[in-house]
């Protein structure tokens, strides 16, 4: 008798340990979608995300814009390459990075929609 209610009370807190571990995960993917929906909130943000970039137009912009420091030239390069940068960086955490100059020595660089639309067409492709 002893051995079935210490199976049941087992049973129970395995029962209630999945539950909690289940509404945790939940949670955190609730807030990982709302804290993602709050940073596509900025009207910025959307009207780039909503315009299909041209990568030509984009290679132009980069090539006068930011090439100076990211591309690669020997030992003379100031920033990262960028070549992969959109598999590492969500396309609104690259908006953000060009537009903050949060980072020094990168300027802060205030594109318009479509240009910011066109840069991140052609980093996609790099």
């Amino acid at each position: 008798m002893d051995n079935q209610l210490a199976d049941t009370k087992k049973e129970v807190l395995l029962k209630w340990s999945a539950l909690v571990g289940l509404a945790v995960l939940l949670a955190i993917l609730f807030m990982f979608l709302g804290f993602r929906q709050f940073q596509v909130s900025d009207p910025y943000t959307k009207r780039v995300l909503s315009i299909d970039g041209d990568p030509v137009q984009g290679h132009a912009i980069f090539q006068m814009n930011c090439a100076g420091c990211h591309e690669w030239v020997l030992e003379s390069q100031i920033g990262p390459y960028l070549e992969g940068i959109s598999q590492r960086k969500s396309d609104v955490a690259i908006i953000k990075q060009v537009v903050s100059g949060q980072t020094p020595p990168m300027p802060q660089f205030q594109p318009t929609d479509r240009e910011m639309a066109d840069l991140l067409s052609y980093l996609k492709q790099m």
